[in-house]
């Protein structure tokens, strides 16, 4: 089993910046792709960004490439995702999911976080 535990979120003004943390435990983290999903109210759950075990290759969608950054700390177990020029439709409780591959839909992650909500005023 894989725990993830993230943190991070909170309430911030158009153009401001966060940065989420996204801790695991159990089996050992070097194997797992490791990604972020976001769902805001009244809407479908969707891919934000993921990274390879490696570190080497990301993948963003659409909507944050340029805006968005994933990074993982191997040694720390942890992931991160630094989030700049946040903008009002960001708004949404943000999940970190793991996997042993990478993907980008809902059911290629079978270890998923409790969540973080990230509010972005305008």
């Amino acid at each position: 089993q894989v725990q993830l535990v993230e943190s991070g979120g909170g309430l911030v003004q158009a153009g401001g910046s966060l940065r989420l943390s996204c801790a695991a435990s159990g089996r050992t983290f070097r194997i797992y792709a490791m990604g972020w999903f976001r769902q805001a109210p009244g809407k479908e759950r969707e891919f934000v960004a993921a990274i390879s075990g490696s570190g080497i290759n990301t993948y963003y969608a659409d909507s944050v490439k340029g805006r968005f950054t994933i990074s993982r700390e191997n040694a720390k177990n942890t992931v991160y995702l630094q989030m700049n020029s946040l903008k009002p439709n960001d708004t949404a409780v943000y999940y970190c999911v793991a996997a042993s591959v990478v993907g980008v839909s809902t059911n290629e992650y079978n270890y998923w976080g409790q969540g973080t909500q990230v509010t972005v005023s305008s």
